[in-house]
């Protein structure tokens, strides 16, 4: 299978594009930096999609980090153009090209859902109100144009992703080792997470398997609140895991973009479960000892 991976030197992308090699696949990256230096392993890295040729499928994930600081008016049109505006525009080149991929997994991410508290939320549930979960909306409805063009598309609503090479966790480590970490804000908010080692996994699965279509949820089974999550993270540290940082001092710190942080969204994987996909890591018990060894 011929793969291509827009944002693949990012942190999904580098492991996706890794596994799909180890398994005997040809993968061509799209990315702004097709350098040694970013580590990215592929057959082919380009910087423009007219540099692409056929393919068998897409996963796109490309997207500037919204965790990354403060959001301006600036970052925020940034964001827009980097998930709706290019997912049009990828839309656009597949409906030209002369051999059409089969399908199309289109990241997104559980900001569609919005801040929803205790509520219980699965492929099915309403969309949320606030610009993170407008954002989705928009990215997933310019994904589903695709499927006119006879593709299956499969819209990928990710959660908090673990590894202790980069994402959250990575953020997170320094402070806990040291003993200064904890919860963030009241700690009651939900967390609804999962593994780089599973996301890979359901993204392959997705890709390979041409029953599926629709939203999927792509967090572990297993959410729990954020005072739990930092308590089991100082167990898996030997490490005391006491100390909060306040919600003022979070909006303080990022403004708008805290609400990432601060809300709450117990997502469950249900699409997944219930058509067939198993986590190797299912409750953060066995996931942090994974990721951190």
């Amino acid at each position: 299978m011929h793969t291509l991976i827009t944002g693949g030197s990012g942190f999904i992308g580098r492991a996706l594009s890794n596994r799909l090699l180890a398994e005997g696949h040809c993968v061509t990256v799209l990315t702004r930096k097709p350098t040694p230096a970013t580590g990215l392993q592929s057959n082919r890295a380009v910087r423009s999609l007219t540099d692409v040729g056929p393919v068998d499928a897409v996963i796109n994930l490309q997207g500037e980090n919204l965790a990354s600081g403060r959001w301006t008016a600036a970052r925020k049109r940034a964001f827009v153009v980097s998930r709706v505006d290019f997912t049009r525009e990828l839309v656009e080149w597949i409906s030209v090209s002369s051999k059409r991929p089969g399908v199309l997994v289109n990241g997104s991410a559980i900001g569609w859902y919005g801040d929803r508290r205790d509520e219980t939320l699965t492929e099915s549930s309403a969309p949320g109100e606030d610009f993170a979960a407008q954002l989705c909306r928009n990215w997933e409805a310019e994904a589903l144009r695709a499927e006119a063009l006879g593709l299956r598309v499969c819209r990928l609503r990710t959660g908090v992703v673990l590894d202790r090479d980069g994402g959250a966790l990575k953020k997170m480590l320094p402070a806990f080792r040291a003993g200064a970490g904890g919860p963030l804000g009241s700690g009651g908010q939900w967390m609804s997470w999962i593994t780089r080692h599973d996301l890979v996994r359901m993204i392959l699965w997705l890709a390979q398997t041409p029953t599926l279509s629709g939203a999927f949820n792509g967090t572990a089974p297993e959410p729990l609140r954020q005072a739990d999550f930092a308590k089991a993270l100082g167990r898996a540290l030997n490490r005391p895991a006491v100390l909060p940082m306040p919600e003022f001092v979070l909006r303080l710190l990022f403004g708008e973009m805290a609400g990432l942080l601060l809300g709450s969204q117990r997502v469950l994987p249900e699409a997944a479960t219930t058509s067939g996909f198993r986590f190797d890591h299912a409750d953060i018990e066995a996931a942090l000892p994974a990721v951190l060894q």
